[in-house]
């Protein structure tokens, strides 16, 4: 039970975090380069913003994907009762220091 605590916790804790960097990290590189072309080609600027709208909309809901994974594994799969909860910290071993 122990394990499955843990595993359940690193799963939900870790898995929106990384993806709310990986998105923003994909976000900025979409907007520079969105920046960049209109730079070049300021004429287009209408169809790269359109097509910039549209892949940080994609990115956005892949974040709120995990966002959502994360929210089934905690409620619907296995959210821990306070005995289990209570069960896991007793089991821990004690340091003597």
């Amino acid at each position: 039970m122990e394990n499955y605590l843990i595993a359940l916790a690193l799963g939900a804790g870790l898995g929106v975090p990384l993806a709310v960097l990986s998105g923003a990290l994909g976000q900025g590189r979409v907007g520079a380069a969105a920046v960049e072309s209109i730079a070049r080609q300021p004429e287009s600027a209408g169809q790269i913003q359109t097509a910039m709208i549209i892949a940080l909309a994609l990115i956005e809901s892949l974040v709120i994907y995990a966002l959502l994974v994360s929210l089934i594994l905690l409620f619907v799969i296995g959210l821990p009762t306070g005995e289990d909860v209570l069960d896991a910290i007793k089991a821990l071993p004690v340091s003597g220091g």
